[in-house]
């Protein structure tokens, strides 16, 4: 297993910044309407771009992690994914050149609601365009060309970035050779809705939320630490919490004796983490990020999925699901595999049975580095 702790520090600024400067007509236009004057993301980057620039692979985050995928000589503290990306490792960095962007209206320096809108000389707030699945896979096309790329080794994505990878390869036909997707989804089943929906209820009830339009010193804390507890219990399967909590409880001697406090070491675990992310992350990203998972349907991109995975052309794809996973299903792993099988891709679907649930991609690499090593060993010998 890899470190948890590593696992779950997402707040690490990124080395690099770039503004987009190759955007059509010079602003970026949102899948949804309504556009950006000026795009910067946050990035970075692992191993050295090919002579002929064939060797790049790109990395979609969920919606947590920052672009610090992984330890670097500039920052040499572990990142989120460190066990999979570096020299030898599953996605070798002596062999690929590998860049991670924190997502496009996320917190972590890339443009997002808490930037400075050029125009008003403000924050955006929640007035920031809507942000979706599509705009996120874009702002890292033309990321790769501001980094000289015209055309990627691979996609790889978990989570959202599975979702990210796959709009990637619709919009961009031709432009992956290979594809990773990770306990992702053709579109949002109800059950993820429905909690999705609630974290940001629960952030916009918070009254310091006001709107939006809070400020450093009064930022909606409260409903951000129960959205995130409510996510993490999400993110992990029943049978991890009854082997690593049970019933356990707290010491005697460390409880307050306060009415309804935390008694539990369960209790006190989602505690711990959601304080450890509220201080990192912005609400409104959040809010903005979240939705975007709702949002996103491959059926959009034509008249059914079907139609809309036909645009894919990659010359094969790896596909791995969590038999545990309750957010992201392995049956939806296995609709995706299917899907792009019907539009004659070569697919690997490989279903992983780890009791860790959807967050098994963090910390299972035991189960999962060999399986993205072989696949990305392959399409090298090709």
């Amino acid at each position: 297993m890899a470190d948890e702790e590593n696992a779950y520090t997402f707040a690490t600024t990124a080395t690099r910044n770039i503004t987009l400067r190759n955007l059509p007509d010079g602003e970026f236009k949102m899948w949804r309407g309504g556009s950006l004057p000026e795009v910067t993301l946050a990035y970075e980057s692992w191993g050295e771009l090919s002579p002929s620039a064939d060797n790049a692979i790109i990395i979609f985050t969920g919606l947590s992690p920052s672009a610090h995928a992984a330890s670097s000589p500039e920052d040499t503290s572990p990142g989120w994914w460190e066990y999979m990306i570096g020299p030898g490792k599953a996605i070798d960095t002596n062999r690929f050149f590998v860049v991670c962007a924190n997502s496009l209206g996320g917190c972590y320096g890339s443009t997002g609601p808490g930037s400075i809108n050029p125009v008003t000389g403000e924050n955006y707030g929640a007035e920031f365009p809507d942000v979706t699945v599509e705009d996120i896979a874009s702002s890292g096309y033309y990321l790769m060309r501001e980094l000289g790329v015209d055309k990627l080794h691979a996609a790889v994505g978990s989570s959202m970035g599975g979702m990210s990878s796959i709009a990637y390869a619709m919009q961009y036909p031709g432009e992956i050779r290979y594809l990773i997707s990770i306990s992702a989804a053709t579109q949002a089943l109800p059950l993820t809705i429905a909690l999705r929906s609630l974290q940001r209820e629960i952030i916009r009830s918070d009254p310091d939320w006001n709107q939006g339009r809070y400020t450093d010193d009064s930022r909606p804390l409260v409903g951000m630490s129960l959205a995130r507890k409510l996510g993490l219990v999400s993110y992990r399967a029943a049978d991890e919490w009854n082997s690593k909590f049970d019933r356990s409880r707290i010491p005697l001697e460390k409880l307050s004796g306060q009415r309804f406090e935390h008694e539990f070491e369960i209790e006190k675990y989602l505690e711990y983490n959601a304080q450890k992310f509220i201080h990192s992350f912005d609400p409104n990203s959040y809010l903005y990020l979240s939705r975007s998972m709702d949002w996103f349907d491959i059926a959009e991109h034509g008249d059914s999925m079907d139609d809309g995975m036909s645009k894919l052309q990659v010359a094969r794809a790896l596909v791995i699901g969590v038999t545990t996973d309750i957010l992201f299903p392995a049956r939806q792993q296995r609709e995706i595999a299917d899907l792009m099988r019907a539009t004659d891709t070569e697919v690997d679907y490989v279903e992983i049975d780890s009791v860790n649930g959807h967050d098994a991609f963090l910390i299972d690499d035991e189960h999962f580095s060999p399986v993205v090593k072989k696949f990305l060993d392959d399409s090298v010998c090709k």
